[in-house]
């Protein structure tokens, strides 16, 4: 007997586990409420590192060398004055053991390794019940498995707890500058090939080379209420307007880093960052679980996407090794992505606390450099 297993989101993790069950010749169905691949955009890089053990296991280690960035391991922090306290540069010939890879290349890696009609797009899921999805808009599926891979919002997790993200006390305001090479190459020049990241009191400023020669500005402000968007004073409706606000909020921050919010273009998107509770579970059922940011949504602290390739992989391997008996598949599956995202979780928010901390530069620099 073969598991009928229904994964809702088409992310990097729902993907994933998709893969490594086909490459267990175990099919699934994956329900995707984008209306098409390309409906919207990706986002920008990724570190990956623990996830690359995913990718081998789903046969893609090699594709993923061929879209990594090794040289994206680079990295320069600075103290708000512009003290450089640390620079790594990778050598040509070093592993790539970090490597940076823009999140839509990673994710058409693992579309195009999936078999046509895998992946059904625009249909969002609604409920589930006795073994039967319902769709928006009609329609449904049977199901022995039902996945959530549906990310920080998920419509699946309440079908096994009530736990919902509360808000971290962290926003994040989303820059860019298109072709930084070509139209400020002085500026891509400070930022380097990798990660440039600037810490102070309560904000940091990290910038981002991606693979498309656009550099990503992600200013965070640590140590602010929930409705910050509203109440902070940025105009975000006007994109002119708002990086002067973004440069005030700034101020006494060392020019050279500054001048990257003036470069950037009309793209401005605020985000309230939100997390699950650190080592979150739920009673075992024998037919759904959850994967990635639906099951431990954390702080950014370059995890999320190597946890939910691990999820996906993880519980493919566990379907393939339990056929026919999908209740001893998530078992095995949750005492391990448990114990796996509540130790990323902690760290994530001990990684958030030191960020938002007086000394934060110093104490990053302590992190990357122990001892």
């Amino acid at each position: 007997m073969t598991t009928a297993v229904a994964i809702v989101g088409a992310g990097l993790g729902g993907l994933a586990l998709a893969r490594v069950l086909h490459v267990h010749g175990v099919g699934a169905v994956v329900y995707e409420r984008e209306p098409a691949r390309g409906a919207r955009g990706q986002g920008g890089m990724l570190d990956i590192h623990s996830g690359q053990a995913a990718l081998r296991e789903a046969g893609l280690i090699d594709g993923f060398r061929a879209i990594a960035r090794g040289e994206g391991q680079d990295m320069r922090l600075l103290d708000s004055d512009g003290t450089l306290l640390l620079r790594e540069d990778t050598p040509p010939d070093a592993p790539q053991a970090r490597p940076e890879v823009d999140r839509a290349d990673l994710r058409d890696l693992l579309l195009d390794s999936l078999p046509e009609g895998v992946v059904r797009w625009g249909r969002a899921f609604e409920s589930a019940a006795d073994g039967v999805l319902r769709l928006e808009g009609g329609g449904s599926a049977r199901y022995d498995l039902l996945v959530g891979a549906d990310g920080a919002n998920s419509r699946v997790r309440p079908l096994l707890t009530p736990a919902r993200p509360a808000h971290t006390g962290q926003h994040v305001v989303e820059l860019g500058i298109p072709d930084a090479d070509r139209t400020h190459p002085e500026l891509a020049a400070m930022v380097g090939r990798g990660n440039y990241w600037v810490l102070g009191d309560g904000q940091s400023l990290g910038a981002q080379r991606n693979g498309d020669g656009r550099v990503r500005l992600y200013l965070s402000f640590y140590r602010t209420p929930a409705d910050w968007i509203t109440t902070c004073g940025v105009p975000f409706h006007d994109p002119e307007a708002a990086k002067a606000r973004l440069l005030e909020l700034f101020a006494g921050w060392d020019p050279r880093s500054t001048a990257l919010i003036g470069a950037c273009d009309d793209v401005v998107v605020p985000r309230a960052i939100t997390a699950l509770p650190v080592g979150l579970t739920w009673p075992s059922r024998p037919d759904t679980t959850l994967l990635g940011d639906a099951a431990h949504l954390m702080p950014p602290a370059g995890e999320g996407a190597n946890l939910a390739l691990l999820d996906g992989a993880a519980l493919g391997r566990a379907v393939a090794g339990h056929r026919g008996d999908p209740g001893a598949a998530v078992a095995e599956y949750e005492r391990g992505m448990f114990e796996r995202s509540a130790a990323a979780a902690r760290q994530s928010a001990q990684l958030q606390e030191a960020m938002a901390a007086p000394d934060a530069a110093r104490r990053m620099l302590a992190f990357f450099q122990p001892g």
